[in-house]
């Protein structure tokens, strides 16, 4: 769960980067018709100083990623101090599109790049390469004045297709059931809906929010609502339901998360325009560290190594 060091630490870099952001040109790199994933799992390498470690560099994207990102920048520039960092958040869809338009050096995800965004980014000669990161898992959270405890994905499909509409009808009280998510440029809500709904359409009548935090904030404040966030937002003020796709009720805890048996894990990701270089590859290292994957688990993710 994030801190409220986090928070303050968050917006306090947020302001910041605004101040210094300034635009990096990506590199043009191959086009092989198609998404290289690389596995990063040594640090920087050892001959680097902090002298020989500056420029500027620019992420974007998913909410999700948006925490963690913004830890880890902090903590590459206090080691790099002519290092210039920008995070910036927008959603998964948001970051995939600047990455393939040239305006941001690394594209934040918490979904794998569609086909149709390879397509865009190859005709544009962008090579992706994805970096998976971290791990994350989705919690399904209602406000901690619900009775409600656990949903199977049976449920879960209906309350957010918009065919169950009152909280009777899984357990809980007689009211109308609020169901708050995400907009349509979050990775997400790309994961919910393809986890949870298949080939189902959210209801119409669902709330979409631009980040996890408000949709926190929104489960928080109405008894009468269900909404999805990632597990490092989940506090005291929103209760996580055991949710069941089939092989019995399970909690989002982080062993149930790192072991895999929670049924909405999910990998983050990192997106460059080819195998990165220069700054880029020494702040992707830095992430694959064990300084980096310690901030992982710092931040309320997991390790993904």
């Amino acid at each position: 769960m994030i801190s409220r060091k986090l928070f303050k630490n968050i917006t306090i870099f947020s302001v910041v980067m605004v101040i210094i952001a300034t635009a990096f040109i990506g590199i043009g790199c191959v086009d092989n018709g198609g998404t290289t994933t690389t596995e990063q799992t040594s640090p920087a390498d050892a001959g680097t100083t902090e002298n020989t470690v500056s420029g500027e560099l620019s992420i974007t994207g998913s909410t999700t990623v948006l925490p963690l990102s913004t830890l880890e920048a902090e903590e590459f520039m206090n080691t790099y101090p002519d290092a210039i960092l920008t995070v910036k958040g927008g959603g998964s869809g948001v970051g995939i599109a600047a990455l393939i338009d040239g305006t941001t050096d690394i594209a934040q995800a918490s979904r794998e790049i569609k086909q149709s965004e390879i397509e865009n980014a190859n005709a544009n000669n962008v090579n992706p390469v994805e970096h998976a990161i971290a791990w994350d898992g989705i919690a399904v959270v209602v406000n901690p004045e619900n009775t409600v405890t656990e949903l199977t994905f049976d449920q879960l499909r209906g309350i957010f297709n918009g065919t169950i509409t009152n909280w009777a009808d899984v357990g809980g009280a007689d009211s109308e059931i609020s169901v708050v998510g995400r907009d349509s440029s979050s990775g997400t809500y790309e994961y919910f809906k393809e986890s949870v709904l298949g080939e189902e359409s959210y209801s119409e009548n669902a709330l979409a929010l631009s980040d996890n935090g408000l949709v926190k904030e929104s489960v928080a404040g109405n008894p009468q609502a269900i909404g999805y966030i990632g597990y490092a937002y989940l506090d005291e003020n929103v209760k996580a339901v055991s949710v069941n796709a089939g092989d019995g009720f399970i909690e989002a805890t982080p062993e149930n998360i790192k072991s895999g048996t929670y049924p909405l894990a999910r990998q983050l990701y990192y997106y460059t325009n080819g195998e990165p270089t220069g700054l880029a590859k020494e702040y992707i290292d830095y992430v694959f560290s064990s300084t980096g994957q310690a901030i992982v688990s710092e931040s309320g993710y997991f390790p993904i190594n």
